[in-house]
């Protein structure tokens, strides 16, 4: 069974390469992104994809931009987040508060829009969500989006039971990927290899290994998988390969 699904961040590192994994499964893409001309650009990449603008910011955008996509959807994925790294200290309200709109409350906003369309699809329909290691790892420095992304988790969980069984609800927990997101921490090759080393497999991520698992999630194939939160993180959030 084949249908349409929207990908809001789809424009992005993450976000294009799930739109392609999820077009290579049969599947209809449907792209929400704020940048028009990026979104254009990845559209086009997928022979043609529709495409919304939005800021996930601005629920009456999503709302408009998620109606764009169709009456009946096959799936929702929320690919969009902050990497906002500061010690508690450094931190201010307007960080915390930025952080849960755009992973915690944005997902909200996505999520209720959608529910209609969701649940208007023939068969069960697929939201996907992302969190990241770092809720299941302390880690320095990662208090405000560890805060915001654990919000998604418990969002997923709470979903899943609230939307069962027409529609399944389930959450990747990636550890850092080289995407245009992460940038800033990647620049210096430096740091970028000492982060590697943490993982048992000894390298960061790609957004070509998220992909597969979220594509799989948003199909028909993963009908008996909700309310999971599933890292794909080379192993740093349970093995330790180093004394």
């Amino acid at each position: 069974m084949s249908g349409t699904i929207v990908i809001l961040g789809g424009s992005g590192g993450m976000g294009s390469a799930i739109a392609h994994a999820v077009k290579a499964r049969g599947y209809q893409v449907h792209l929400i992104g704020r940048n028009s001309a990026r979104l254009a650009e990845a559209a086009h990449a997928l022979g043609g994809a529709g495409y919304s603008v939005a800021d996930v910011e601005d629920e009456a955008s999503v709302i408009s931009a998620i109606a764009e996509a169709g009456t009946e959807l096959a799936g929702l994925c929320y690919a969009v987040g902050t990497i906002n790294l500061k010690p508690v200290g450094r931190l201010t309200g307007d960080d915390v508060a930025r952080d849960f709109r755009i992973n915690a409350q944005g997902a909200f906003y996505a999520v209720k829009a959608a529910i209609p369309a969701l649940k208007a699809y023939s068969g069960t329909a697929s939201i996907l969500l992302f969190s990241t290691v770092a809720v299941h790892q302390g880690f320095t420095a990662h208090a405000s989006v560890a805060m915001a992304k654990g919000a998604v988790e418990g969002l997923t969980l709470s979903l899943a039971a609230e939307l069962a069984p027409k529609i399944r609800v389930n959450c990747i927990a990636p550890s850092l990927t080289r995407t245009p997101l992460a940038s800033s921490l990647l620049g210096n090759e430096t740091m970028a290899t000492a982060i590697a080393s943490m993982h048992a497999m000894q390298r960061l991520g790609e957004p070509e290994d998220v992909a597969p698992l979220a594509a799989l999630l948003l199909s028909d194939e993963a009908g008996w998988i909700t309310g999971q939160s599933i890292g794909v993180d080379g192993g740093r959030a349970m093995l330790r390969t180093k004394g």
